[in-house]
């Protein structure tokens, strides 16, 4: 983005004459409204329509298959009737904090998307403190919940509000010390930086570099899901306990951007780790065109990220919710500790292991990962034949 405005700003440019400043500011902003109408919005409500096929399907349903092809049109349909819906205030409750905490909450998710790479020449903003910005401004998240907990005067939003900030703030802790490896292996904060110290091939990812980033993948992707309130993370909501957590009095389309912030986060999630473990937008040198390369490193940071938003779909379907002590003892017994060991082990890695050797290890991980996935599907498609033979063995023999 920086070369664009200095080529409109130079000589015979369309904004010769303005100041690079003012013309960097207004492409950011320029840019940002077309990352959130274009992008932002209609992932998260295509995401909303793919998590209940997935589901569906997991469960044995068919899912959302009405309005259009396959349903794909129900996250329209669902938008449009959460905004044509009564948007009501409770008498008793704190009509200012009501009305802006959602509004928090979608500014938090949609904020940390000024310093996602996309690209190499995709992104708002590359700050130097990128990683660290997405750790500060989610916390905003944090806010606009517990403010529609308290604002709405209702003991189940309250207590839904109260288990959110307990377990954000709980689980940002293992989540930083997750980052803290990667940020020694790179020697920077900027999000494009910690990309370009990896590469396209997997055995360039952080992922595989040693055993205690491998660790630090999954403690991280774990306690990003927490933090996300997402399945069996999903206390502060609860319906079983609490009816609908801290949005149990929000209506029409209020109640429709809490959901919006949560269906979105799945991405950020996605991109995050994608990121810090996999490479980010990294692809092989098969063209030196700037627009066609623009064009495969998005598609290929869109679909690392979006593969773990499947996996987060899988997840919910698959898990039921913890209790809150095994939430808070997860977190403070086993992953924090678990995270600080990484943490420790990276830096003493560092140090110790020479280049050579460091390569090695590199390639035995990847190729233990490989092993590790190729088993994993071996064992899904075990099952899924083990589940249709049941299923035509009860046609042919029904019990009676």
């Amino acid at each position: 983005m920086k070369q664009l405005v200095l080529q409109l700003t130079g000589e015979g440019g369309l904004l010769a004459g303005v100041p690079y400043p003012l013309a960097a500011a207004l492409a950011m902003l320029l840019f940002g409204a077309i990352v959130v109408f274009v992008f932002v919005l209609p992932v998260a409500g295509v995401t909303s329509w793919l998590e209940r096929r997935v589901w569906a399907r997991i469960q044995s349903r068919v899912g959302p298959n009405r309005v259009g092809p396959q349903g794909f049109l129900q996250w329209l349909a669902d938008g449009i009737k959460n905004m044509l819906k009564e948007d009501i205030i409770p008498t008793a409750a704190d009509r200012i904090l009501f009305s802006i905490a959602p509004y928090l909450v979608v500014i938090g998710f949609i904020a940390t998307f000024a310093v996602i790479p996309f690209s190499s020449a995709l992104v708002i903003a590359d700050l130097n403190i990128g990683i660290l910005y997405v750790t500060a401004v989610t916390g905003l998240v944090v806010v606009g919940v517990l403010m529609a907990g308290w604002a709405s005067n209702n003991k189940w939003s309250l207590l839904g509000g109260i288990r959110s900030a307990a377990q954000i703030v709980s689980y940002e802790i293992p989540a930083a010390l997750s980052i803290f490896p990667i940020v020694l292996l790179t020697g920077t904060l900027s999000m494009q930086g910690i990309i370009q110290a990896q590469g396209w091939a997997p055995w360039h990812w952080f992922l595989f570099h040693n055993p205690f980033t491998f660790t630090a993948f999954f403690i991280f992707f774990v306690a990003a899901l927490a933090e996300g309130n997402r399945t069996p993370f999903d206390l502060p909501e609860a319906e079983s306990e609490l009816v609908a957590g801290f949005c149990t009095e929000y209506s029409g389309m209020r109640y429709l951007l809490f959901f919006l912030a949560e269906w979105g986060n799945l991405y950020v999630i996605g991109a995050i780790v994608t990121t810090l473990f996999l490479g980010g937008w990294q692809v092989p040198h098969v063209t030196d065109n700037p627009f066609v390369l623009a064009v495969l490193q998005f598609g290929v940071f869109f679909l690392k990220s979006y593969f773990w938003v499947f996996i987060a779909m899988w997840v919910r379907a698959t898990l039921p919710r913890v209790r809150v002590d095994q939430l808070m003892s997860l977190c403070w017994l086993y992953m924090v500790p678990i995270a600080i060991v990484n943490l420790v082990g990276t830096a003493i890695w560092m140090m110790v292991v020479p280049a050579g050797l460091d390569r090695v290890v590199q390639m035995l991980m990847t190729l233990g990962g490989a092993a590790i996935v190729v088993g994993f599907f071996g064992r899904v498609r075990f099952h899924l034949r083990r589940a249709k033979l049941r299923d035509v063995d009860y046609y042919y023999n029904p019990i009676i």
